[in-house]
């Protein structure tokens, strides 16, 4: 391996605020400058291209996550003991604690309560006409799901976004965005470990699942209040950008929209397409534990290593134009919810969620028309619409 590359360095930082707006012309760059990329910013080594993400994905032993997935060293030292953060038989025994929870049975279980609360959101929705389809479409079904489903008290919840988000911001790099959110990612810790020491979780939920496995030895009581985190963050904002994402997509793609309303069958891979295409999770880190070689480019170990899941999406060696919106491509195989140990847990709950808002919609709403300039919120991590103005034009 000692004839392995050296990294084309990039020195445009990604994780500026015009890096979070616009994300894509930066990706397309690193594609181009080859299959692993030095960020000279953030020191580390990117992968911007499918076959390479995807492969470090797989290859949980030599790229491990129990390091940390974060952009610095600070939150990864914060977030041990999460699933997120874990590997091999910890990280299984953790997924194992709520794994009941999300099994298809489980969510199926479920579905009829989150297809009526979808039901009610869309109908409020298209009576008002006139939305904002961030908060009033795309928030309002996870917000009635979630938390209830998590356990978390009624009290504290107003937070719950602000929260989720600037725990995905804390997992950016060092910079001023998370400066000004880490004192709310903090904020969520300290609620959480509260919730833990008064056992104010809801009966019968996730939360009190938690607490009866540490109640059993199962898990360290010290790790409750972070998995409490670790399935509450991911659930909220992932299925906000996803469902606003899919309401922007369709309200500038009107054949697409009626191609879903004449055949709503394609409503699951609509959504894939809609995660593919605007990623809602930009990237994670893994951390090499041996000198490896990724794409014909030697990682030396101990480097830190970014999966840029949303620049995988749009590979243009991967998918036929890639920045093309079409529902009806075959599109199973994209990153956007992970892939391997660490796929995405919870992204059963997400389809089920996000699907269940779009076949609502389509039966109800014969055009989704745009009455403002959409505006982009700034997180390092998550990428996802603030404000979507739309006029829902009934059917």
């Amino acid at each position: 391996m000692g004839n392995a590359a050296h990294a084309p360095v990039y020195r445009r930082d990604m994780f500026s605020r015009s890096g979070i707006r616009d994300p894509y012309p930066h990706y397309t760059a690193l594609r181009e400058l080859g299959p692993v990329v030095w960020l000279s910013r953030q020191r580390v080594y990117a992968l911007p291209r499918y076959t390479e993400c995807k492969a470090v994905l797989r290859d949980d032993t030599n790229f491990i996550s129990g390091e940390g997935v974060a952009l610095n060293p600070l939150t990864n030292r914060l977030s041990r003991g999460t699933t997120l953060n874990s590997d091999g038989a910890d990280h299984q025994r953790r997924r194992k604690l709520l794994a009941h929870r999300l099994t298809p049975k489980a969510l199926r279980a479920m579905s009829a309560a989150v297809d009526a609360k979808a039901k009610a959101v869309v109908e409020a929705a298209v009576a008002r006409r006139h939305v904002d389809g961030v908060r009033d479409v795309a928030m309002a079904l996870p917000l009635a799901v979630v938390p209830d489903l998590v356990g978390w008290p009624e009290d504290g919840r107003e937070n719950l976004l602000t929260w989720a988000g600037a725990t995905f911001d804390s997992l950016g790099p060092l910079n001023r965005q998370w400066l000004r959110t880490t004192p709310a990612a903090m904020s969520m810790l300290r609620f959480s470990r509260r919730v833990v020491r008064d056992r104010s979780v809801l009966a019968g939920s996730m939360g009190d699942d938690v607490l009866r496995a540490a109640d059993d030895g199962a898990l360290p009581r010290s790790e409750c209040s972070a998995l409490m985190i670790d399935y509450l963050a991911p659930s909220l904002d992932t299925t906000i950008s996803a469902i606003s994402s899919a309401l922007h997509l369709f309200a500038t793609h009107p054949d697409q929209w009626q191609a879903l309303r004449e055949d709503p069958s394609l409503v699951a891979n609509a959504l894939n397409e809609v995660v593919r295409l605007e990623s809602p999770l930009r990237a994670f880190t893994r951390k090499s534990v041996t000198d490896t070689d990724v794409g014909g480019v030697q990682i030396p170990k101990g480097s830190r290593v970014l999966v840029v899941y949303a620049s995988a999406n749009r590979d243009e060696r991967e998918w036929d134009d890639p920045d093309t919106f079409d529902i009806t491509r075959d599109v199973n195989r994209h990153l956007g919810f992970g892939y391997g140990t660490h796929g995405c847990a919870g992204q059963g709950l997400a389809r089920l969620e996000s699907q269940a808002i779009l076949r609502e919609l389509a039966a109800r709403v014969d055009r989704i028309e745009l009455t403002g300039t959409p505006t982009w919120a700034i997180n390092n991590i998550i990428h996802r619409y603030d404000q979507l103005p739309l006029e829902l034009v009934p059917a």
